[in-house]
Formats: structure tokens, sequence, C-alpha cells
């Protein structure tokens, strides 16, 4: 969620959250990218998404929430975070949704919730199984990932749209460094919707968190915290220590209501690291792993941390 001036360019996710991308070299015979698919619209604007399929595909896939500070943009997709799920054969939809400033937290949730939706109504077509769906992402990708890790639940039955009848539910989160408790923040008590340290990312929060009494409303309907229940998905949670945009305290607090509800859980805490650390594609093998035992059934391939 590092601060960027709205007008700048969001080359790759990883420059927006502060981390360091590596080279992919594409091979055609590997996988596949399908651009801008649409899977809603808004107030007359296309939400789109990007599907990466490799050639030999494992009947599953995950979503990544392309998402930095609340904005998302189609050229913050990076393939480099992809290459490990691809390389195990899932189906990656890289998820863009509406940004801060024009809209707000409540807003984007209502495109991620669309976006599940509309993966699962077209499972067959990608060659993945509705009910085993992951999500993964990164600082605000992370919130909303547990957001629908937690909130994801059935579509309107009515709805006109048959997309909309479907589930928004996930088999299984993984994400690094999400916000989880905005009126908790650091700390018991600690208001951060728009203010203190998630000041410079107001917008987001908008006009909402103007007031003493419209933060306290606003964060608790956006703190993935406050919906945990023993439904919520299996969860990893990768922080660092060092972290002071988004304290490690927002992981714990998650991991530890989580795990007292019976919900699997697991934290990996990268000690010295702040918000986003130069390896960081090397721990992402610790994610394909939490999606390999959750949606597939299988041992964790990598050595544990």
């Amino acid at each position: 969620m590092k601060r960027m001036k709205r007008t700048a360019p969001l080359f790759s996710l990883l420059i927006g959250l502060g981390l360091f991308a590596a080279t992919f070299h594409s091979r055609a015979a590997d996988w596949q990218r399908t651009e801008d698919v649409i899977y809603g619209r808004k107030h007359g604007v296309a939400l789109t998404m990007d599907v990466f399929r490799p050639a030999a595909t494992n009947g599953f896939g995950v979503i990544f929430m392309v998402s930095g500070g609340f904005f998302s943009s189609k050229e913050a997709i990076n393939p480099a975070f992809f290459r490990v799920f691809l390389d195990r054969g899932y189906v990656v939809f890289a998820v863009v949704h509406g940004s801060q400033p024009k809209y707000t937290i409540p807003e984007i949730t209502e495109d991620v919730h669309r976006a599940v939706r509309f993966i699962r109504y077209h499972a067959a077509q990608y060659g993945v199984r509705p009910d085993k769906l992951g999500v993964f992402g990164a600082s605000a990708g992370g919130h909303l990932s547990l957001t629908l890790g937690t909130q994801g639940g059935p579509g309107k039955a009515d709805a006109r749209d048959p997309v909309d009848r479907e589930s928004s539910a996930v088999a299984a989160v993984a994400c690094f460094f999400p916000p989880t408790d905005v009126l908790n923040y650091g700390a018991p008590g600690e208001d951060a919707v728009g203010v203190g340290i998630l000041k410079d990312f107001k917008p987001a929060f908008g006009p909402r968190s103007d007031t003493p009494e419209g933060r306290q409303q606003l964060g608790r309907e956006i703190s993935p915290v406050n919906f945990i229940t023993a439904k919520t998905a299996p969860t990893l949670i990768i922080h660092g220590d060092a972290d002071r945009l988004v304290p490690i305290q927002q992981a714990h607090l998650f991991i530890e209501k989580a795990a007292a509800a019976g919900v699997p859980t697991k934290l990996i805490v990268r000690e010295g690291k702040a918000h986003g650390w130069p390896n960081i594609l090397d721990d992402l093998p610790l994610l394909a792993d939490w999606f390999d035992e959750h949606l597939r059934g299988l041992k964790p391939a990598t050595p544990a941390p």
C-alpha cells in the first residue's frame, strides 16, 4: 500500500506494493493469457480480469487480487507473480477492481465478490472446480482476499443476471501483510479508518470516515476479523515483523481469532522485513503449497520455514 500519486501509472502490482518483481520469460507452450475478460460493469465502465491458463491444468483455479493501496490497474498485472501457480497447473485469474479515489472500499468489495461469482459461473469453461477456488494477494489485495474468505457467500436467488445467483465463497486464502482490523490497528482502540497510519489512504475510506461515528461503523464493516466463523476459509498469512504500514499485530489478531474458531490457519513471520522484501517471490511456493493442501488435498512440497 505504498503511497503514490493518483496519476502515476502502476507498471506492476509489486511496484505498487513497494516490492521487487522478477523477470518473467514467457514460453507460449507453457500458458495462454486471455486479456480483458469482462466480469461486470459499473456505471458504464467495464470491470476486467486477465486469465492465465497453463497448457496442462490441474483442474483448480486461484484468484489474484490486483490491488495496492486499493488502487487497481491492468498495468499492475505482473505474470512473474503467477509462475509457480502456472507451473503446478493452476488457472490464475488476475482481477482488476474499481480504484480509489473514485470508489471506496465497500464499493471495491462489491467488485471482487462479483469477480468470484463470474469465475464460478464460468468454471466449466475455464476447466476449474467451482467449489474449490483459492484467492491470494498482498497488502490491500490481502485484505480483499480475507474479505472473500470471511464474507464470501450465496448470491441472490432471484437476480436477473445468473452470475449474481452464484456464491462468492472461496475455499482457501493465502496472502501477504493484510490489514485485518482497522479499528484496532497496531494497538487496541487505534483508529486507522482514513486517519492515523492510514491517513494517506483516506480516499479509499470515503466520506464516512470524516467523523468518529462514521469511522467506527465503517471500520467494523470492512475489517475481516469481525466476520470470522467456523466456516471461514483456511488462511495463510506471511508478514514481516518490521512492517510499519500494516503492523504484524494485524496478522496475529486474525490468525488467533480464526484458530479459536477452528479454522485451519498458519502465520509465517519474516523477521526484520517491512512492507515487502526483495526476495518475496521466493515465498510464493508457500502460497502454492497452501492451495495444494486445501484445494487439492496434497501434502506441502516446500520445506516448512
